[in-house]
């Protein structure tokens, strides 16, 4: 690592306030692999990548990087790096392999082994309920309301089982995501293509929430709770009455949707001339009594803005052409101001400055503590091997990226003319440890801090590993 990166780590640590929580991120489907170890059950996830043409390369996620079996390598590098926090999810298949019922002790056995290493080793367990692995069990997935009720009897016996170890939980990982990607337009599993009839399962995962919610204070009291999504700020393609109402539109779907129920108690208006659309959404405030529980922080990930553009024509997502995206009257249009990453996605980290003051102008006094829970990028790495025998992998580009990420974050809620200044900002998770499997995109996007050989399962950490290490243990 050149002299002037690590001069701007120590710089960086510098800068972060006492209490300041640095981590990396991962997933249970996407690193764990052992499919078919322990009764672990099938996920929706397990049954989209056999379907052809679902994944990049026909890719599976039985292997993935193995964590299951070399967790203890992982904790490992975590310790190497000086993290604080590590924010993983728990497989619903492992513990619940039909979705329901008691805990499988093998599944269960297995997060025990690595809690006692996370907490042997100084780290923070930072544990997700659900980060998109549905039992196939569970017939329906989030289109069933029965669904949010079984979700509450996971939360409520893992809290039984792990509340003693884990301190902070998240409950659901980006229903936007899951209800846009898997339902609306079958980017992501179970692969539905409901459009604009996905939004029940926007309900259901949030009524889940709150049930999951009263659960872990339930059967573990005293631990921190809360929700993670993933915010992106919109803006119209022009200046043109078309472009800015269906930019208005996307922002409630993507964003306002899925956290004005939760901090507000109330699910947003739909803009002028869509009422239609978003009737599915008037529900019983009961429901929404459930769903506004309060919470002890937010997770906010944050990854790119979206531009909207009228008129349909573009089959283009985040995560992968969707044609059922042609049926839509908008469609998302390209920055060609910002450079990309290897997804294609724009690198804008002054729009995560963007995003903190949109959440702190919305929600003012209801907006909790919030956590960055996810930021990274996806770049074609590659290992050097050097003349003396070593490797390396340079990834200059992404140490770039969360550094300039994460002091966006922290001007944004330092500078008291903006409304960020009024966020009481965490912590900072990067996306992601390992290099994994990407959803849809299979084996062909790289977001670690550590490179994983796909077929040998070795593990090399990459320049961005020493820059981050040398942010975490420079405090």
């Amino acid at each position: 690592m050149d002299d002037e990166r690590l001069e701007r780590a120590r710089e960086l640590a510098a800068r972060l306030p006492d209490g300041f929580v640095l981590g990396t991120a991962t997933s249970a489907f996407q690193i764990e692999g052992a499919v078919r170890e322990g009764g672990r059950g099938e996920s929706v996830w397990d049954a989209f990548t056999r379907v052809p043409g679902a994944i990049a390369g026909g890719a599976n996620a039985d292997v993935a990087t193995d964590h299951y079996h070399r967790y203890a390598d992982d904790v490992a590098l975590l310790a190497d790096l000086g993290a604080d926090s590590y924010r993983f999810s728990l497989s619903w298949t492992r513990l619940q392999p039909e979705g329901r019922g008691g805990l499988a002790e093998e599944g269960a056995a297995f997060y025990d082994r690595l809690l006692d290493g996370l907490l042997a080793a100084g780290i923070q367990p930072f544990a997700t309920l659900f980060h998109w692995d549905t039992p196939t069990a569970l017939r329906g997935g989030w289109l069933d309301r029965d669904t949010a009720s079984r979700f509450a009897d996971l939360a409520y016996a893992v809290g039984e089982r792990f509340g003693d170890r884990i301190p902070t939980w998240a409950t659901l990982n980006e229903p936007a995501t899951v209800t846009l990607e898997g339902y609306a337009l079958g980017v992501h599993a179970p692969g539905a293509t409901r459009l604009f009839g996905a939004l029940p399962t926007a309900h259901h995962q949030l009524l889940g929430h709150g049930l999951a919610t009263q659960a872990l204070r339930a059967s573990a009291p005293g631990t921190r709770v809360g929700l993670v999504n993933v915010h992106t700020p919109v803006s119209p393609a022009s200046d043109s009455e078309a472009d800015s109402a269906f930019a208005e539109l996307f922002d409630v779907l993507h964003n306002r949707i899925f956290a004005d129920p939760v901090l507000l108690g109330r699910y947003p208006d739909a803009p002028e001339g869509f009422e239609a659309l978003l009737g599915a959404l008037a529900v019983d405030p009961a429901d929404l009594a459930t769903i506004a529980q309060p919470i002890d922080f937010l997770g906010l990930n944050y990854y790119m803005p979206s531009r909207i553009a009228a008129g349909s024509g573009s089959a283009s997502t985040p995560d992968g052409d969707a044609e059922a995206m042609r049926s839509l009257p908008f469609h998302l249009a390209p920055w060609p101001e910002y450079p990309t990453s290897g997804f294609g996605w724009p690198i804008a980290p002054e729009m995560l400055g963007t995003a903190l003051d949109e959440l702190a102008e919305r929600y003012g006094e209801a907006l909790p503590p919030l956590v960055i829970t996810e930021s990274g990028v996806s770049l074609p790495d590659r290992v050097r091997r050097l003349d003396d025998g070593s490797v390396e992998v340079p990834d200059d580009r992404r140490i770039d990226y969360v550094d300039a990420h994460l002091r966006a974050a922290l001007d944004a809620v330092a500078d008291e003319t903006r409304p960020a200044s009024s966020i009481d900002l965490r912590g900072f998770h990067v996306w992601s440890l390992l290099d994994n499997f990407e959803w849809a995109a299979g084996y062909t996007q790289r977001f670690g801090l550590v490179h994983v050989d796909f077929t040998t399962l070795e593990r090399t950490t990459k320049r961005s590993f020493e820059w981050f290490r040398e942010v975490c243990r420079s405090r």
